[in-house]
């Protein structure tokens, strides 16, 4: 892989860029795992209350208007703002987040920090023109330590990242009636944040979403109270002897996400849900997807809660394997690069997922794409100028591409409507490539 940065750097600095890029896309893809951040920031229990955190009282806090700001040095190839692509369905969006604890569950990489949390971000339909302002991206330490681990050490760029903006409005009013939930998983090592334009666009065509990250399972995961978890599981994978250690780790890694959704969906849809427009939510109509390690997760969820009726792998190795009895007829879509998860190309366990696999199914490629071409990393990386010459596709393909067949797939699976995107290929995507193994 190489990276060129247009007008930024050094050919040194692209260098170091293209290998922590590598080692991120391995270490939650399908090649050997490597690092991604250091050990844990913070081991104590978190002093946050259990249920509900309004998005005032729990969303991560914006860059500074200093760190967002244009850099002094006028340098034109420094953005001044980044934004996501809008999304283009019929209602406005808003965003709540969430910060929960699974007291019946200790943290299974640093149990020292007792009981589970989940940071969860809510996406959902809502009355145009209601709210507060544009829901904030990331916190800046985040994005420090998620561009730090790609070799991406401009320290103007923590704070651009930090500021990106979105579509989503802080409390808003939702729009009135109910919506299938879509629950999201980020890849390992990844902050939930990198899934926001995936669920804008869905919001905006009439699902609730609700994207977790998952603590110590992230480059950086910043709390309410501001302390920032790292990577613990990262350190755990990097510590095995060898690669099949290391694919049990990861294999742990995706079993432990199935029973964090299970809580959450205890918890959005249960008698007390923690979620004050919960009533939004039809129980009824559940789908997962992920990207990477998450995508691994959405077949685990599957396996482990009957609640969830159709999931979607996003380019991830099914470390946690799909469960030899199937998943009792329920839908399935594998949406991957090509040709790293072709049939019969590097990562195998795609073709053994596909045969196990038992009902709806579908098994799609990406012609040029990357392992992030399925998360806001194509958008926001050509706004700070970086080019991967090994996955050419643009940002605007690419948004549209996995805009376009999750939302078929879901639309298909959750609501019962034609999706003729699935029947084969069309010349509006010609980049999509259907495999029929």
């Amino acid at each position: 892989m190489t990276i060129s940065l247009h007008n930024r750097r050094s050919w040194a600095a692209a260098t170091a860029t293209a290998l922590a890029l590598a080692s991120l896309a391995s270490l939650a893809g399908t090649a050997t795992p490597a690092s991604a951040s250091g050990r844990a920031t913070t081991a104590g229990p978190a002093t946050a209350a259990t249920a509900l955190a309004p998005e005032s009282a729990a969303a991560p806090k914006p860059a500074s208007p200093a760190a967002s700001a244009s850099p002094a040095s006028g340098d034109p190839a420094v953005p001044s703002a980044l934004t996501l692509p809008r999304p283009t369905g019929p209602y406005a969006t808003g965003r709540d987040t969430l910060f929960l604890t699974d007291h019946e569950r200790t943290d299974p990489w640093v149990p020292a920090a007792g009981a589970r949390r989940l940071l969860v971000s809510l996406h959902y339909p809502a009355r145009p023109g209601s709210g507060g302002d544009p829901a904030p991206y990331m916190p800046e330490e985040e994005a420090r330590l998620m561009l730090v681990q790609r070799g991406l050490d401009d320290p103007q760029w923590p704070g651009l990242v930090a500021a990106t903006r979105t579509s989503s409005r802080t409390d808003a009013r939702p729009a009135p009636g109910r919506f299938p939930l879509v629950l999201l998983s980020p890849g390992f090592g990844t902050p939930r944040a990198t899934l926001t334009g995936l669920a804008e666009e869905l919001a905006s065509r009439g699902y609730v979403v609700a994207t977790a990250d998952h603590p110590y399972e992230s480059t950086g995961t910043e709390l309410p109270d501001g302390r920032v978890l790292t990577c613990a599981a990262c350190d755990e994978v990097d510590a095995q002897p060898d690669d099949a250690g290391r694919r049990k780790v990861l294999a742990a890694v995706s079993a432990g996400r199935a029973a964090d959704f299970s809580f959450l969906l205890d918890r959005l849809t249960g008698p007390r849900p923690a979620w004050r427009h919960a009533r939004t939510i039809d129980a009824r109509r559940v789908g997962m997807a992920g990207h990477s390690i998450g995508g691994n997760a959405a077949a685990s969820t599957m396996a482990a809660d009957r609640r969830v009726d159709a999931g979607v792998n996003m380019d991830g190795t099914f470390f946690d394997r799909v469960a030899a009895r199937g998943l009792d007829e329920r839908p399935f879509l594998m949406l991957g690069t090509d040709p790293g998860h072709a049939p019969g190309a590097g990562d195998t366990s795609w073709d053994e997922g596909w045969a196990r696999l038992d009902g709806f199914k579908r098994w799609l490629t990406v012609r040029d794409s990357g392992h992030f071409t399925f998360t806001d990393t194509p958008a926001i990386g050509e706004q700070l100028g970086i080019v991967d010459p090994d996955a050419p596709l643009s940002a605007a393909r690419s948004t549209a591409v996995t805009r376009a067949y999750v939302t078929a797939f879901f639309d298909r699976s959750l609501r019962g409507r034609p999706a003729r995107l699935l029947e084969g290929p069309t010349p509006a995507h010609p980049e999509v490539l259907f495999q029929r193994p």
